[in-house]
């Protein structure tokens, strides 16, 4: 009986053995960076509670504008003190002289540092080049003058930049090759999406020094600066935003009273992305919250009469758009009364009075010749298929700067036979949906007399020393286009829309840039709910600029895009006098 219990309790001992040893094993070797249900990084927490540290750079790639200046980031000189410098001696005096504050507020702030902090908390006090000198030549251990990086509080272009988050699977699904012992975030959103890869950090910069388990210096008083080891990370992405157009552009729109809508401006010499603004702003704390983090920019939508512009091109490009032939435009697609008694009107006349009878027959005439022509001159135009810039990246074939939609014009194939959609289709309703950054580009392209060029966000990535890693070239966009002589019937009618006496951009006229344009009024199957357009281009004898204007889900009475974009037309011609620029005025 007793050896029983005996051999009993040996088993019971091995059993807690074999327990304990496993579970040490598991601390230990086997579950270092993943310890419970609680997914507890071990040696994360070991040395966090071995060190003070403050991070100087989180060794993220950053995002500078088209001048070279940040858009994501600043850096400044500040003051960085540590906790152990409430038991030390030094002059204190003397700082607060070369900082120019009084001796007092320099020990306040000392007495409630817990951890390595900025002088100044979220108010930092910022120093000169000198200032910066004189308090590192004091060498007082605990109390350094830095060049930390802050993020900007302004949020400049944060439609296209996008944003990071913290997602640990998402990270461990997408570099699976990676072993970071802190996971960094990772681009969830926009450019910080498409240029994760690139924008990934090595490591960041910081300001370690050791304590013990009291939170007392192990090794002395000795902060150690700590940076990855490689000089030329992290990289640069520049990318063609102007900041001073961007952020003109956004006070422009929110002034206006816009709620969900926005606005893309491009350089129609290059096809780059000047500026993208994307309502409603993005919440920090619930960024998809009522479609904040959606740039609707790069998602298709309703266009309405805009897309007259297209069943404009293929007319006259089919011999369709006879100048002698006249439309009722006082009855509707149907026959019945129209909203608007227009009388009879010819073609151009027709296309600057956006009346809808002439767009309806001109498209189910053109698609009796042929059922490809809506969709064909769609492509040729850029609407669909996507405006921005892709192309082979390093090990990367048919990278795309950004992501977007593709456009649509027919769902089906079945919708091509129906007279009554095909009607629809020609004023740009029933399957109808592109993009406000695809309009832009269209009206590039017609500007350019045809040329079709891609949209480019992202001109090159730069190494941290300044030199190019990667540049991004100007590319056109695939595809067929409508031929020079299409492209300057159609500026003459989009000219037309703005100094026609009832022309629907008649409101822009006499701008100091001439402006050439097409106006838009979609239903959205939401209601009684629309969304206003005005897309085009100026100066017109002189084009430089490129704009889509939108304003989505309004009222039918409510949101008019045409005094926006006026705005717009007429803050870009005061910078560009300002810059001596050299598109031309309206003389």
């Amino acid at each position: 009986m007793r050896r029983k219990r005996i051999y009993g309790l040996g088993i019971l001992i091995f059993i807690g053995l074999a327990i304990l040893t496993w579970r040490l094993s598991s601390i230990q070797l086997f579950a270092t960076e993943n310890f419970s249900n609680h997914h507890i990084n071990l040696i994360e927490s070991s040395v966090s509670q071995r060190t003070q540290e403050l991070e100087i750079n989180d060794g993220r790639g950053q995002f500078l504008d088209r001048k070279g200046n940040p858009l994501t980031f600043t850096e400044k000189p500040v003051v960085v003190i540590f906790p152990f410098l409430k038991k030390t001696v030094w002059d204190k005096g003397k700082v607060a002289s070369i900082l120019h504050i009084s001796s007092q507020q320099l020990e306040e702030e000392v007495q409630k540092a817990s951890k390595p902090m900025v002088l100044g908390g979220k108010t930092p006090i910022v120093l000169d080049s000198r200032q910066e000198d004189q308090i590192n030549s004091l060498e007082i251990p605990g109390l350094f003058a830095v060049k930390k990086s802050f993020a900007v509080s302004s949020h400049i272009a944060e439609d296209i930049l996008g944003f990071t988050a913290k997602n640990d699977n998402l990270y461990k699904r997408k570099y699976p090759d990676r072993k970071d012992i802190d996971i960094p975030p990772i681009g969830v959103e926009g450019l910080q999406k498409t240029f994760d890869e690139f924008l990934l950090p090595d490591g960041a910069s910081k300001l370690v020094y050791h304590v013990d388990g009291e939170g007392q210096p192990l090794f002395g008083n000795k902060v150690k600066y700590v940076e990855p080891a490689n000089p030329f990370y992290p990289v640069y992405i520049k990318t063609t935003i102007d900041q001073e157009i961007q952020m003109g552009i956004d006070d422009i729109l929110r002034k206006r009273g816009m709620k969900k809508g926005g606005a893309v401006l491009l350089d129609i010499k290059t096809g780059d992305i000047l500026a993208m603004a994307s309502l409603p702003d993005r919440s920090e704390k619930d960024p998809y919250k009522n479609g904040g983090a959606v740039n609707y920019m790069l998602k298709q939508e309703t266009p309405g009469s805009v897309f007259k512009t297209v069943i404009a091109a293929a007319a006259i490009e089919k011999g369709a758009a006879d100048e002698k032939e006249f439309f009722e435009c006082s009855t509707d697609l149907y026959g019945k009364e129209a909203s608007r008694e227009l009388g009879k009107l010819n073609f151009d006349e027709s296309f600057s009075q956006s009346c809808n009878r002439t767009f309806g027959e001109t498209a189910k005439k053109l698609m009796e010749q042929d059922p490809d022509t809506i969709e064909s001159f769609a492509q040729k135009l850029g609407l669909i298929g996507g405006a921005g810039w892709q192309g082979d990246l390093y090990h990367v074939t048919g990278f795309h700067q950004f992501e977007e939609d593709k456009g649509t014009i027919f769902i089906n194939e079945e919708n091509k036979s129906d007279a009554n959609f095909i009607a629809q289709t020609g004023i740009g309703q029933k399957d109808v949906s592109v993009t406000p950054l695809a309009v832009a580009n269209m009206m590039a392209a017609i500007a350019r007399g045809g040329e079709k060029k891609m949209a480019r966000a992202v001109s090159e990535i730069d190494y941290q020393n300044g030199t190019a890693m990667f540049e991004f070239p100007e590319k056109d966009l695939d595809g067929s286009t409508i031929s020079p002589y299409t492209a300057i019937k159609l500026q003459r009618l989009l000219r037309l829309v703005v100094t026609g006496e009832n022309g629907t951009g008649k409101s822009l006229n006499g701008l100091p840039y001439d402006v050439a344009g097409k106006s838009g009024t979609a239903q959205t199957g939401k209601g009684d709910l629309y969304n206003k357009w005005f897309a085009g281009y100026f100066p017109f004898e002189k084009p430089r600029y490129a704009l889509a204007v939108v304003n989505l889900d309004v009222a039918d009475g409510e949101g008019g895009v045409n005094p926006m974009f006026a705005d717009i037309v007429q803050f870009l011609y005061e910078k560009d006098q300002q810059t001596g620029n050299e598109a031309l005025p309206n003389q």
